[in-house]
């Protein structure tokens, strides 16, 4: 299995390290000022107080095995960092290469530009139901029983009938609403972009998943160190706490010191 997501991470801004500098080269608390060694050169901050990392994740069906890493890059990078680790694990000579993502346009355009030797890639069914639970409230209220009921209604058909059944269900509902239009052309628009990824019944008849909690769970674990209470973090010390912590998740924290510490005797 294959996934990639996004993760917001904390930054110090370039603001923020102007004021701290300024801070410590000022007055003492009597109003003298205060003498300080000069300060190194200072390292730019970020312009934004978070920014998404991308995450890519390789593990099989019993999570057994997995390859997990993060980049502060942009999706070129990301992408760059899918085609290196399949190439890692041989991705190509798996007997079933499946990826299951979010459905974000950068992870579908990555995949393709960068030639991924994948069988399939699904769209993660809660991210279906998150947005067709969206367009219910929107349109239907939070606790409306009827809304509750359609959405439940048409979640079923896409798990068990597939797209085409539920595509026909879903412009009748289109046609037929009289209001929350909107709401509703932004879900026929989301469910239309994804077509080719919507493919539940053939999923499961493979004994393929149809979520990737593997990989939310690996965005969680994976950044949890950098989202402490009070934490900011220049990007490329971010960066460098993922990728230790990857080693642990990937199970090769030993594997990699030895291959880089030298023998003390």
């Amino acid at each position: 299995m294959s996934g990639s997501d996004g993760v917001m991470v904390p930054l110090v801004t370039d603001t923020e390290k102007i004021s701290r500098r300024q801070k410590d080269q000022g007055e003492n608390g009597d109003g003298a000022a205060r003498k300080a060694q000069p300060l190194p050169p200072r390292k730019l901050g970020a312009d934004q107080h978070y920014k998404e990392f991308k995450i890519v994740a390789f593990y099989d069906e019993t999570q057994d095995h997995r390859l997990v890493s993060g980049t502060r890059g942009d999706c070129e990078v990301a992408g760059r960092l899918m085609r290196r680790e399949a190439g890692r694990i041989q991705l190509d000579k798996a007997d079933e290469k499946v990826g299951n993502v979010d459905g974000s346009p950068w992870i579908r355009n990555q995949v393709q530009r960068q030639s991924l030797p994948l069988d399939a890639l699904g769209l993660d069914f809660y991210h279906l139901s998150e947005n067709i639970h969206k367009a219910r409230r929107e349109i239907f209220g939070e606790d409306d029983d009827g809304g509750k009921q359609w959405a439940g209604q048409l979640l079923h058909v896409f798990k068990h009938s597939g797209y085409e059944a539920a595509w026909k269900q879903l412009l009748e509902w289109r046609v037929a609403l009289k209001r929350g239009r909107p709401a509703a052309d932004r879900l026929v628009n989301y469910v239309s972009e994804r077509r080719d990824m919507i493919r539940y019944p053939e999923f499961q008849a493979k004994g393929w998943q149809i979520g990737s909690g593997p990989t939310e769970a690996t965005c969680k674990t994976l950044t949890a160190r950098l989202k402490g209470s009070g934490m900011r973090w220049d990007s490329d010390n971010a960066e460098a706490i993922m990728a230790l912590e990857a080693l642990t998740q990937s199970g090769q924290w030993d594997l990699y010191w030895k291959s880089q510490l030298r023998p003390t005797g």
